[in-house]
């Protein structure tokens, strides 16, 4: 019987991997976790059933058309449209944007069948698999099994395979792990990070439309099960540490072996309702508490969700807040004047808007992405219910409900504690849904399918029954909770916990406690969403273990950052749209499906704005008034240098003004040709060039020049913006103004890829390795064959299978440069090479650039230990506030200009 478990289990099993490994491969690739994963797969099955039963294809042609072409194209087209965006968007705006699409796709899917009238895809549909049908039934091993468990087997083992020899032995694959491992290094090394985000997401697509169709004979057309078919899948690929296809692969088949062992030898669970089927939950969270703890990014981070500027900070508070008034009373108006039964929808929507303003305070401030608010809202009001049922008064059960929510929000926390970012958000779904599959199962806690009844919230005068008056209580009970906000945003704890949220490390070495400021945001906010839970059983009048299911928590979450998470308005204007829109498509007999392609569409919105509606209506006010306000001739100028450029006495030094290079004789114990500046051609120059980040210009009007075969000191003090200039460049950073020539082509608006695949390489300030390939792997993103490499240093070719970060820092640089020996390029950028190495490494390295720089090689160096760079350099120039301050000749540098370079004297 052990065998027939294990063998139907595999089968179960290789769904999971094949949908885990598509899932791994995307997320590991693009640093996007796909929620939306299953709704591919669900999309592509839906084309797969369509092309067999309307168009009577073949099964396997439809399965061909489907899954090698449709789901490829679809994953292809969704990078282009949102993806490519979603990227560089802060874990929020992700987390959204893709459960948009778990929406959308589905809905659009069924729309066009709806459209075409082709035939039905719902619970009457009974798609076949893709092998004879019927399925022919066979015996391995004694355990019968059909054709259709052993194909979709047999796919899983091929797909395994395939997809380790692509990633391990194609340059596709090297190059797609070296995005993984280092997406901005990869850029300076000539890869196109984009074109294989493009090519991830395309195979993960792939492999989520095939585990789709393999799927489809077992599940049925049902886009709710592919969504739960993700999260056991996610669960594989969490045992992979969301890095390694291999091991998901076998943590999804272990995954399908382990759900059949516990169904078939733990009879003595089945008192325990949901337990069973609940494993997968389990073991997702297992993993992520002791597999994924946390290591970098903890509850947001400045560098990936950053606060977007205050566009209305310089606008009278009245004026701020005249428009939320001017809709207070046009609200009020319309409750006392309106028809009950719209004044009744709009006290829906405020119930909904209460439940969302806990996302405002624990996603909004604290920067964690929490998808266990419907638990807790379903928590309060199940356990108002028990108490009103067993005798407590009325307010005492709502308090008691409330208590409860927070305390669960206490234990929730405790994880919190570990983990961050999107593995945090998918800890809080997994005990959403354990909530859901097990304890609101139970039955003395739930009552069953019949729930507890509530009665109306009475005042003496008036109560909750009246539509009216919940509308009133409700705007009351908003503006308590926004009030709350507001002061906790302005006090003490507030400023610990956006601390916290932006630089934790900061944060604990200024004795803040990240724990308590955790804690903090995950009990109010379940108190939060526990108030809105109650009030919406007494607006039903009831509340049963179905009403508020974990996965409203989804697409409550997307609403609510779709207006904008930061503001309590964001989370008002969510709950009024969330109930108002569908009553509205109802009104107009418009499909429902329609709603969903719109809400997807939102996702789509939020890979370029993903600060959301109320930002970007800030923002577009910001912009009517600079056009108002600024001087005629001066509108739509964009990088243009300030006045203190051109007037300042530090001027850049520009061609005309540059000293000749003089003769220089022996350098680092080598002859070498003589370099003249008067004959020698110009291959690499920045022009005048202005750049900065974000408002901050750091470089204002750099000029310098790089010769064939010639060496450049870039010297001065920190904060100069030498390695800004570095960046700029490398195309590693954009120019606001002026140009990058190479050989006299402009180059400015290259990427960094494609200024490395001509020959500009830039070496970081740090250590420019993968740390998770092997010497060789990283030799081989650059060279075809680094036999040349091993030749001139053993060391490297005695350590070729060790993964670079175990090298020590001296290995890691020669590592880093070893490469231009056998491919020298035409311009080679060093930031800072001899930073924390041993002084014989130094030396080493230094000998490396004299051999580049006798080749030919154009040398710019940028060096703290000016000495060093002194030794080697043909021309010296001097930076300091942006700006090239001095250039000349190695022979006219001195102590004095040495001084003035550096400390800023004259």
């Amino acid at each position: 019987m052990i065998v027939g478990y294990v063998l139907s289990g595999l089968v179960t099993g290789a769904i999971f991997a094949i949908m885990g490994a598509g899932l791994t491969l995307s997320y590991a690739a693009t640093g996007v976790f796909n929620f939306a994963h299953g709704a591919i797969g669900f999309l592509t099955a839906l084309v797969f059933y369509q092309l067999n039963v309307a168009l009577g294809l073949p099964a396997w042609l439809a399965a061909l058309i489907a899954v090698a072409l449709f789901a490829p194209a679809l994953g292809y087209l969704l990078h282009r449209a949102m993806f490519a965006g979603l990227a560089q968007a802060g874990e929020t705006a992700q987390i959204v944007g893709t459960i948009g699409l778990t929406i959308a796709l589905p809905a659009l899917g069924l729309l066009v069948v709806d459209l075409l009238g082709l035939p039905a895809a719902d619970a009457t549909a009974l798609p076949r698999g893709i092998g004879p049908h019927p399925a022919v039934g066979l015996e391995p091993l004694g355990v019968r099994l059909d054709t259709d468990q052993l194909i979709t087997f047999a796919f899983s083992v091929v797909t395994a395979a395939g997809l380790w020899a692509f990633m391990r032995h194609t340059p596709y694959g090297l190059r797609m792990r070296a995005s993984v491992d280092r997406r901005r290094l990869a850029t300076l090394r000539g890869v196109d990070v984009a074109a294989t985000s493009a090519l991830a997401w395309t195979l993960g697509s792939g492999l989520a439309g095939l585990a789709g169709v393999l799927a489809v004979s077992v599940v049925g057309l049902d886009a709710t099960a592919y969504t739960v078919l993700l999260f056991a899948s996610a669960t594989a690929a969490v045992f992979g540490r969301l890095r390694s296809i291999p091991w998901t692969f076998a943590a999804g088949l272990a995954l399908g072996v382990v759900q059949n062992l516990v169904a078939g030898y733990t009879d003595f669970l089945e008192e325990i309702t949901g337990l069973r089927t609940a494993v997968p939950v389990i073991l997702l969270f297992a993993g992520l508490v002791l597999l994924n703890r946390s290591r970098e990014r903890v509850a947001g981070s400045t560098a990936e969700d950053a606060p977007p500027p205050d566009h209305l900070a310089g606008v009278p508070l009245w004026r701020r807040r005249l428009p939320w008034a001017v809709a207070l009373v046009a609200l009020l108006g319309f409750t006392f004047t309106g028809p009950e039964y719209y004044v009744g929808i709009a006290a829906q929507g405020l119930v909904l808007a209460l439940i969302f303003c806990s996302f405002v305070v624990v996603t909004g401030i604290g920067g964690m992405v929490n998808l266990a608010q419907a638990s807790f809202a379903a928590m309060a009001a199940l356990t108002c219910g028990w108490a009103f049922a067993s005798g407590l008064p009325f307010l005492a059960a709502i308090l008691l409900g409330v208590l409860a929510a927070g305390a669960v929000g206490l234990l929730v926390a405790l994880p919190a504690l570990r983990l961050g970012g999107r593995v945090l958000t998918l800890a809080t779904l997994a005990l959403a849904l354990l909530a859901d599959q097990v304890l609101f199962q139970v039955d003395a806690f739930s009552n069953g399918t019949i729930g507890w009844p509530l009665p109306a919230l009475g005042f003496g005068f008036a109560d909750t029954s009246d539509p009216r008056v919940r509308v009133v209580v409700l705007l009351v009970l908003i503006g308590v909770v926004g009030l709350l906000v507001k002061n906790l945003e302005k006090s003490a704890s507030g400023r610990a916990i956006l601390a916290v949220r932006s630089a934790p490390a900061a944060a604990v070495t200024s004795g803040l406690s990240a724990p308590r400021a955790k804690i903090l945001l995950f009990v109010l906010a379940s108190a939060i969403a526990g108030l809105g839970g109650v009030l919406y059983a007494i607006s039903k009048g009831s509340i049963t273990a179905t009403d508020l299911p974990a996965f409203s928590g989804f697409v409550w979450l997307a609403v609510v950052v779709l207006q904008g998470v930061r503001r309590i308005g964001g989370a008002v204007l969510g709950g009024l749209i969330a109930v108002v829109f569908p009553e509205l498509l109802a009104t107009w007999d418009v499909s429902a499906h329609v709603g969903a392609i719109l809400f997807g569409a939102g996702g789509m919105i939020l890979a370029k704005h993903p600060d959301g509606v109320l930002a970007q209506l800030a923002e577009a006010r910001h912009r009517r008034r600079t056009r108002r306000s600024a001087p005629a001739g001066q509108v739509g100028q964009v990088g243009q240098v300030g006045p203190e450029a051109s007037t300042d006495q530090e001027r850049p030094v520009g061609p005309e003004h540059r000293v000749p290079v003089a003769r220089v004789g022996r350098v680092v114990g080598r002859s070498r040709p003589e370099v003249s500046g008067g004959g020698a051609q110009e291959l690499f120059r920045l022009e005048n060039v202005v750049a900065g980040y974000a408002d901050c210009t750091v470089l204002r009007g750099v000029d310098l020049v790089v010769r064939p075969g010639e060496a450049v000191a870039l010297l001065g003090a920190n904060g100069a913006g030498k390695s800004t200039a570095c960046a700029v460049a490398a195309g590693d950073l954009p120019a606001t103004s002026g140009r990058v020539l190479l050989d006299g082509a402009d180059i400015t608006d290259w990427p960094a890829y494609r200024r490395a695949r001509a020959g500009v390489l830039l070496a970081p300030e740090g250590r420019g390795v993968f740390p998770g390939l092997t010497v060789e792997e990283n030799l081989r993103t650059w060279l075809p064959d680094p036999a040349q490499v091993y030749e001139r240093l053993p060391r490297l070719a005695e350590r070729r299978a060790v993964p670079a970060g175990a090298l020590s820092g001296g290995e890691q640089q020669l590592l880093t440069l070893a490469p231009a020996l056998v491919r020298p390029p035409r311009v080679l950028i060093a930031d800072e090479p001899s930073l924390g190495l041993a002084p014989l490494v130094v030396q080493q390295i230094f000998e490396l650039f004299a051999e580049l720089r006798e080749r030919g090689v154009a040398l710019l160096l940028v060096e703290e230990k000016a000495t060093e760079a002194l030794r080697i350099a043909d021309r010296v120039a001097f930076m300091r506030l942006g700006r090239v301050t001095w250039t000349g000749p190695r022979a006219e540098v001195d102590g004095d200009r040495l001084t003035a370079a550096y400390l800023g004297a004259t």
